[in-house]
């Protein structure tokens, strides 16, 4: 399948205070009346940008200024730009194509090699297309955000976004010319999303003028557009609602040569409807709301299933998380010839699927640990095996195509390097391709497994990165880290940037499975929708619990690190349990919950955390906001919220408000707000570089010093 979107899928000058706890006498009055800091949520306004810079002067003083900082961003920027990295990427007509970013080519550049050199270890780029010469060209602050290709074809429209926004600028380019098309298709900065129906015509949903994105910024019209008529002459395909996420342009490949234009209408953020385009009239794929179009295999719809499901005409429900086959000219029908390929057990999961011209390949987990199975056609009967790679890691996919019979995948643990296999002989032989040599010393570390308790008995595992030679004594700096959200799963990877900053330093590293997340599939994430999201705050204080009573670590020693989602989390666990920590990595965060759905993409999240204007889901926000829910108290550590500018997902305005409100109430807090960047806080490898030396310095002054 290929489906591009970008969906889902988020005052006066005020004195900042160091790393000392004021003493509190009082605390101005809780914030019942109106918000007196919504002028923050100005983006670009002169007077928020004042406090912005003011704020960034101040913590990049106490953070640049610390003899750390040097050493820790020269590391940062080795790993940033380090050449030995898997180029990983994906398959179009018989070349692999990957974005590669490095110290020559900062904002980076999209290049290819043929696929037999690839699967030969030997790989023979060429550049495609030059990020920063073209922004230099065009004094623009590009940053690239894919390219949809057409089949047979040496064209492509790629995504360009100012700044690293989602909004994105696409333009038609050639793959021969190495150019842009010139009088090509341009469809202008929006959240769009755009598919290639032929040579000469475009699938595109994008801001047709007023009225016309949802409420959550995307758009929800699709329209056919022609080569040579101007945009604004498109023909009107498919309509949804102002009130839906949005409806996204793609186009469906099969095995057999299928290409059909579909329109996913994304009802919630985890309901859609799926419609065909190649008829008459759009045609709806009868399929429950929460589901997954995968793809096409062998003349069969392949999906997985976010929901139980009943099929028309069938008397058994098939169980949630399921991967199924849907006979293609039944798939609109009202009796859709439904098979399942693979029902998940309470601790499995299903991750990412991809499909080959022989097989549908699984990647999935049980119990957190990675594992690739295959299912082809045979003689009429669907057959299944798994394939040999390593254990007790993750397993992701590197590239698949549904017109051919190569597919590469990715096995990494916490300690072992990221390893590109090829999966020969029709996707049923892993075969190492290479395996990227150490990027910091883990000849010392062990990983292991452990499960804590949650308040309502749910075992929550997560996992522990340390020495083998660490006493269990509580004095060890630990960084725990954590997500729980959107179905989102967090599973053991390498990362020389944790590990060559903070455990070579002698840091523990923790990665906890919350629930909120796809770990042990859609079970696992819907317990703790919008008012049972207070089982994900529980869990996250079980494991905090569970690292002190291990003798892991103590409060004193322990921090915590989320972004987006994860500085939601953060934010809630400072309110509830500031007691058992000494630091808080905040990135990028959610944390006005009473207003996050006015604000950017928020609208589109409502599934996820409730509505604050359904009185009862408004009522349990109320109790878990971070900005609302602030208090001046003696534990509350010193916190590092960082955010960017640029970012419209979740609105920077959540961590402005939020510091000065920190700031009002006389408590100690780090600011930094990168002005580019987007959702990632980082447009380019410099920038990455630098958050993350500024995150280490931080966490060392908080957690060794």
């Amino acid at each position: 399948m290929r489906f591009t979107a970008l969906a889902a899928s988020m005052l006066s000058a005020l004195t900042l205070t160091a790393c000392s706890t004021p003493t509190m006498t009082s605390e101005p009055a809780a914030m019942n009346g109106a918000d007196p800091y919504l002028w923050l949520e100005e983006v670009e306004g002169d007077r928020a940008l004042a406090w912005v810079r003011e704020q960034n002067q101040r913590s990049l003083a106490t953070l640049e200024g610390d003899p750390r900082y040097a050493a820790l961003h020269a590391d940062a920027l080795a790993i940033a730009n380090n050449r030995d990295r898997l180029p990983l990427g994906g398959i179009h007509d018989g070349y692999y194509y990957n974005f590669w970013q490095d110290e020559a080519h900062v904002r980076g550049i999209y290049r290819r090699t043929p696929l037999a050199a690839v699967a030969r270890g030997e790989p023979n780029w060429e550049t495609v297309l030059d990020i920063d010469a073209v922004a230099a060209a065009e004094n623009a602050n590009w940053v690239f955000k894919g390219a949809d290709c057409l089949e047979g074809s040496s064209r492509c429209m790629v995504a360009l976004s100012d700044g690293g926004k989602d909004a994105s600028t696409y333009r038609e380019y050639d793959l021969t010319t190495r150019q842009f098309v010139a009088d090509g298709f341009v469809v202008p900065e929006a959240k769009s999303s755009v598919a290639w129906v032929d040579a000469n015509t475009l699938l595109v949903a994008t801001d047709w003028g007023a009225g016309a994105m949802t409420e959550s910024g995307y758009a929800f019209i699709v329209k056919r557009w022609r080569r040579g008529a101007p945009l604004s002459q498109a023909t009107e395909l498919i309509r949804g609602q102002q009130t839906d996420v949005g409806v996204f342009a793609g186009v469906l490949v099969g095995t057999r040569g299928e290409r059909i234009p579909i329109a996913v209408e994304a009802d919630t953020f985890f309901e859609s409807r799926y419609w065909r385009l190649d008829g008459s009239a759009p045609q709806l794929f009868t399929l429950p709301a929460k589901a997954t179009v995968q793809g096409i295999f062998s003349g069969n719809l392949i999906a997985t299933l976010q929901q139980e499901w009943t099929p028309p005409g069938a008397t058994a429900a098939i169980p949630t998380g399921s991967l199924i086959a849907v006979t293609l000219g039944t798939a609109s029908s009202q009796t859709p010839r439904t098979q399942v390929l693979l029902a998940p057990g309470t601790r499995e999961s299903i991750e990412a699927v991809a499909i080959t011209r022989d097989a549908v390949l699984v990647a999935g987990y049980e119990n957190v640990r990675g594992r690739l199975l295959r299912f082809a056609l045979s003689g009429g009967a669907w057959t299944r095996s798994a394939l040999p790679l390593p254990e007790n890691g993750s397993i992701s996919f590197a590239g698949a195509d549904p017109s051919a019979s190569e597919a590469f995948a990715v096995f990494e643990d916490f300690i072992t390097p990221d390893t590109l296999f090829a999966l020969d002989d029709r996707a049923t032989r892993p075969r190492a391709i290479r395996a990227l040599p150490p990027l910091f010393d883990a000849s010392n570390l062990v990983s292991e497994q452990f499960e804590a308790v949650s308040r309502d008995g749910t075992r929550v595992p997560y996992f522990v990165v340390r020495r083998r030679d660490v006493a269990l004594n509580g004095q060890n700096p630990t960084l725990l880290w954590a997500y729980g959200g959107f179905q989102v799963s967090y599973t053991p990877t390498y990362s020389p940037f944790v590990g060559r900053m903070w455990l070579e330093r002698g840091g523990v590293y923790v990665l906890a499975n919350i629930r909120g997340g796809g770990e042990f599939g859609p079970s696992w994430h819907q317990a703790g929708l919008r008012t049972n999201r207070q089982v994900i705050y529980d869990d996250f204080y079980a494991v905090e619990r569970d690292l002190v009573e291990r003798g892991i670590t103590t409060p004193r020693r322990l921090g915590i690190m989320g972004g987006s989602n994860g500085g939601l989390l953060m934010g809630v666990m400072l309110n509830q349990h500031p007691e058992m920590i000494n630091a808080a990595v905040v990135q990028v965060p959610l944390l006005d919950m009473l207003r996050y759905d006015q604000l950017l993409a928020g609208a589109s999240w409502v599934d996820e955390y409730g509505s604050p204007s359904n009185p009862e889901e408004r009522a349990f926000l109320e109790t878990i906001s971070p900005y609302q829910n602030l208090r001046a108290r003696p534990d509350f550590p010193l916190p590092f919220v960082l955010t960017s500018t640029k970012d419209d997902r979740v609105h920077p305005g959540h961590a402005r408000k939020y510091v000065a409100r920190m700031l009002e109430l006389g408590m100690p807090v780090i600011y930094y707000e990168n002005t580019d960047g987007g959702h990632s806080a980082a447009a380019n490898l410099n920038e990455a570089a630098r958050r993350r030396a500024l995150e280490y310095t931080y966490l060392m002054q908080q957690l060794i010093d």
